[in-house]
């Protein structure tokens, strides 16, 4: 069936549709694309200042997103020949008290990340101190703010933005006369930073921070944001008012101020996710198809009922104008989405199958329905658990085990080799500290109350333990939140079982906005692994990849390929198997500063949601449905 009866005009200049946005954006397609072109940026800078015997004056952040930044800045010194030998730094914030050798420390986050691989000298490096006595930190950020002064102020400044809104550290209410100052971290601030200090509970209460004035006295502002989670807070730092309640929204006040986004990040602002009401748009298939599902949403209509009165009352003149009528686009929308629902006899029976799970609870918690009819239709089903997730267990379980098999010890014959091994490990919690790294040991032990948990969630599916396969990834193992890059060896584990099982399906996770960002980098070993399997294997022998989404967000009805029904048991069925997962039932120790709730509600919820809204479409009624989009190569 042809969708459309005309064509559309091409819409207007690149600027056209850009009049919401009050500072000037900058999309890029990928995370390292924004890296790049803001090191390059820098690096004109430097070079620039250099040539007329000038310092640069750089303000830095901390946090991932300027970790790729940094890097690609340490390329250009060791293959370039980039010299930071004339560049001073000021860093925006520190953690209050923090002594600067702590694991959270942003001293020592820039030592590692950056300072340590470039040759800015020590005496040109200023990072607030969070080892200050009380009487000493007014003092302290007053002289902050002179020697800014003196080196003549900031030439460009980098910052991230908090989902508060905030930039550095200058929560909501934070006003454009405040200076380098300590404050109070709002809740969420405090939740976003949890899984650095293993526990909300441990993340201090207070920081040093530059603050809103400091930062707009920059001549140059680069404000970056990755990831879906960051995209309501752009979209309200970029289009709305200013505000004290988002302090990134006095950058509209600034004359040289950018946003640099990638594609996720940018997905909540107008012209991305509804083009139609700030531009003429080129109408194609897939933006017709989210067009009208977002009229019937709004109209509280079925698509099947939408008059042509409803298009041109909501700004979509030029999409009915394209058709005789537009019951031939409803139609046609209608039948798109319904072709989109797979039953069991839909799906793929007697197939090679691997799912990847970035974490042990990934598989049942994102995709506990597919897996279930999976198992169903005979496939040789294989989960794949690419991390240990050991940083995510409470000591407080661990002690529980140590406790049943110090109990249990002399039913088992253990003897006192096991008995010794046990108080070793009971002496060593005991003498832990806050947000310390765990030994190799407890790690080993956390790792093993994971994997256990995974292959009893399996089991409700009907899998067992020869189903399971513990990749152990190196990059994952460093006994912290913060994890090392992706390196050859991480590709050559997942690329040496797509060579054993040679699947013809692969299930990936598709949700990039996980607070610990090892989807992400889950992500780009299964890319890196693929490319070189497409490269050994001809086409028809490649599998096909499903993407689903993980415990943060659910496809979009637009964006989905196919829609999974579910029956209450099936979902009652996937809750049990996300219950198996006792070390993180109750209280998840990075349940994430976005939701609350446990990681089963979440899921439930989001699946009931999908069902609803395709209800509400008038497609079929299910109890609960899950998403997935379908694609012959990862994109990037």
């Amino acid at each position: 069936m042809s969708l459309h009866a005309g064509t559309q005009p091409s819409g207007g200049s690149k600027t056209e549709g850009l009049w919401r946005e009050k500072i000037p954006v900058e999309i890029f397609d990928a995370p390292n694309d924004l890296s790049l072109a803001v090191a390059h940026r820098i690096a004109a800078l430097i070079r620039s200042r250099a040539s007329e015997s000038k310092k640069a004056i750089l303000g830095l952040p901390t946090g991932s997103t300027p970790i790729g930044v940094y890097q690609h800045l340490i390329t250009m010194h060791r293959e370039e020949g980039l010299d930071f030998s004339h560049v001073v730094t000021f860093n925006l914030d520190e953690y209050y008290p923090m002594n600067p050798d702590s694991l959270q420390s942003y001293h020592r986050f820039m030592k590692e990340n950056f300072f340590d691989h470039v040759n800015v000298p020590t005496e040109a490096i200023h990072v607030p101190r969070g080892d200050l006595k009380r009487e000493d930190v007014l003092p302290f950020c007053e002289e902050y703010e002179q020697k800014i002064r003196k080196a003549g102020g900031l030439d460009l400044i980098l910052l991230g933005i908090g989902r508060t809104g905030h930039i550095g550290f200058n929560e909501p209410g934070s006003g454009p006369e405040t200076r380098t100052r300590p404050i109070i971290l709002d809740e969420i601030t405090r939740k976003d930073a949890a899984s650095d200090f293993f526990g909300d509970e441990n993340v201090p209460r207070e920081a040093i921070t530059m603050g809103v004035g400091t930062i707009l006295d920059a001549h140059e502002i680069i404000l970056m944001a990755t990831g879906e989670h960051k995209a309501p807070i752009i979209r309200r730092a970029v289009e709305e008012k200013v505000t004290n309640a988002v302090t990134a929204s006095y950058l509209q006040r600034h004359e040289a101020a950018h946003i640099y986004l990638d594609r996720a990040a940018s997905s909540e602002l107008t012209r991305i996710k509804t083009p139609w009401l700030v531009r003429e748009v080129q109408w194609d298939e897939e933006l017709s198809i989210r067009a009208v599902i977002w009229l019937a949403e709004r109209t509280e209509k079925a698509i099947s009922t939408l008059e042509e009165s409803d298009f041109h009352r909501h700004y979509l003149h030029s999409l009915a104008n394209l058709h005789p009528n537009t019951d031939h686009l409803c139609k046609f929308v209608f039948e798109q989405l319904r072709q989109r629902i797979a039953y069991l006899e839909d799906l793929p029976a007697g197939q090679s199958m691997i799912l990847f799970s970035p974490h042990p609870d990934d598989d049942v918690i994102s995709m506990g329905g597919m897996l279930n009819k999976a198992v169903l239709n005979d496939n040789d089903m294989t989960v794949a658990y690419m991390t240990n997730g050991s940083v995510a267990v409470f000591d407080a379980d661990v002690r529980r085990y140590l406790r049943f098999m110090r109990m249990s010890g002399e039913f088992f014959g253990g003897g006192d080799n096991l008995l010794e091994k046990l108080d070793v490990l009971r002496e060593a919690m005991a003498k832990k500290i806050p947000g310390e790294v765990d030994s190799n040991e407890l790690q080993l032990v956390k790792a093993y109350i994971r994997y256990s948990e995974a292959v009893a969630g399996i089991e409700v599916m009907g899998l067992n333990l020869s189903h399971a396969r513990f990749l152990d990834m190196p990059f994952y193992k460093t006994g912290t939140v913060r994890k090392e890059p992706i390196g050859d060896k991480d590709v050559q584990i997942v690329l040496d079982l797509l060579e054993e099982k040679k699947p013809d399906h692969i299930f990936v996770a598709g949700d990039l906005s996980d607070p610990h960002g090892t989807h992400r980098m889950c992500y780009f070993a299964i890319q890196r692994a693929l490319t070189t399997y497409r490269e050994r294997y001809p086409a028809e022998d490649c599998p096909l990849v499903w993407l689903y989404r993980g415990a943060w967000q659910e496809w979009d009805i637009d964006e989905a390929d196919i829609f999974i029904p579910m029956s209450k048991a099936d979902l009652d069925q996937k809750i049990e198997a996300i219950f198996k997962h006792e070390s993180q039932k109750d209280r998840a120790m990075y349940p994430g500063a976005y939701d609350s709730r446990e990681f089963w509600e979440r899921a439930k919820q989001r699946n009931q949601e999908t069902a609803s809204r395709l209800d509400a479409l008038g497609l079929p009624e299910f109890y609960a449905v899950e998403a997935y989009v379908c694609v012959d190569e990862l994109p990037s």
